[in-house]
């Protein structure tokens, strides 16, 4: 074989060889990038509850991300900040609506008939309002607004006794999200502080959460709680009027109560409404912050603006398995 002949038999051979290995290397740099493109969101995948029907994710990698942010940091980085009609409590149960702090007075035997018609005839009227996705917050607001002030004028009226408070709670239909033992158990076990912002009754509140053996220290109320004169008689509620369309201005308020809780920079925040998703404003130093919203009514309507503003969207979802669960791979 003349040198010809061996330099191109030799050319090709190196040809072969450089194609085959190129070969190899591009195959395993797509193999790594696949590998790393479904470790993306390899814990939530993990997570049975997150395979539920219930359980809407517009940006899992996204939400990957954070969750990572809230395991990497800890129990002595998180804080959790929460509603609670129809986040903390359910929605419905057994095809039931379940009532709200404010349904529970006016459901009970501690109001008239006569009273208990206007105030239904105010919730028919006002909470569609409410809820309806085509009105802009800040033209909700005014209405919201009017039904407390005339809810919370006709509840004046019935001069409520407090004493009879437990039992009226006692009586009612109130029920906590299932797991929700776990939930407050959990928080308390590890010291992590628990936030709930509530724009319902904060006496009655209190009291669900007493009657259902989970008020630990850990956890601290703001809400709209009534003032009693000496003999127990409701005569007017403290401080200003908490809604779920003012909770932006309710959280700049306690802003000295997150100034002690700089450490704890990682929030879970759980909500039910749009007004929810600015009870975590106040807070000075946020690294990682997971929303998590409940979207109880009204899902077809309002499903993608959840999706929109919320992590994860739980849709007629009476658990906190999800919250649980994300719970169990931080604490």
């Amino acid at each position: 074989m003349d040198k010809k002949a061996i330099v191109k038999v030799g050319a090709v051979a190196s040809a072969s060889v450089c194609a085959l290995f190129g070969g190899v290397v591009l195959a395993q740099y797509i193999f790594t990038k696949k590998k790393k493109a479904g470790r993306k969101t390899k814990i939530i995948e993990m997570m049975p509850e997150f395979q539920k029907k219930t359980v809407h994710i517009k940006d899992p990698e996204r939400v990957e991300e954070i969750i990572c942010g809230l395991i990497k940091g800890g129990a002595a980085k998180l804080q959790i900040i929460t509603d609670f009609d129809m986040t903390l409590s359910r929605f419905s149960n057994n095809g039931k609506r379940c009532p709200t702090c404010h349904n529970i007075i006016d459901n009970s035997k501690m109001v008239t008939e006569e009273c208990r018609k206007k105030l239904l005839q105010l919730k028919d009227t006002y909470y569609p309002i409410e809820i309806d996705p085509n009105l802009t917050i800040e033209e909700k607001f005014p209405f919201i607004v009017e039904w407390y002030f005339k809810s919370h004028t006709l509840l004046i009226e019935q001069r409520l006794q407090k004493d009879k408070l437990p039992q009226s709670v006692k009586e009612s239909d109130a029920c906590l999200r299932e797991g929700y033992e776990h939930f407050f158990d959990k928080l308390q076990e590890h010291n992590v502080p628990m936030f709930i912002f509530s724009a319902g009754l904060g006496d009655v509140l209190e009291e669900i959460i007493r009657q259902a053996g989970v008020y630990h220290p850990n956890v601290k109320v703001v809400s709209n709680f009534m003032e009693f004169d000496e003999h127990g008689v409701l005569k007017g509620f403290k401080g200003e009027l908490i809604h779920v369309y003012n909770k932006h201005d309710g959280a700049l308020k306690n802003t000295e109560y997150f100034k002690q809780l700089k450490d704890n920079c990682n929030i879970i925040l759980l909500g039910d409404s749009l007004g929810d998703l600015n009870m975590a404003d106040g807070v000075p130093n946020v690294e990682n912050i997971l929303k998590i919203g409940f979207l109880n009514d009204k899902v077809e309507e309002r499903l993608e603006k959840y999706l929109d503003s919320y992590d994860i969207v739980l849709v007629k979802d009476e658990t906190l398995e999800v919250p649980n669960s994300i719970l169990q791979k931080i604490l």
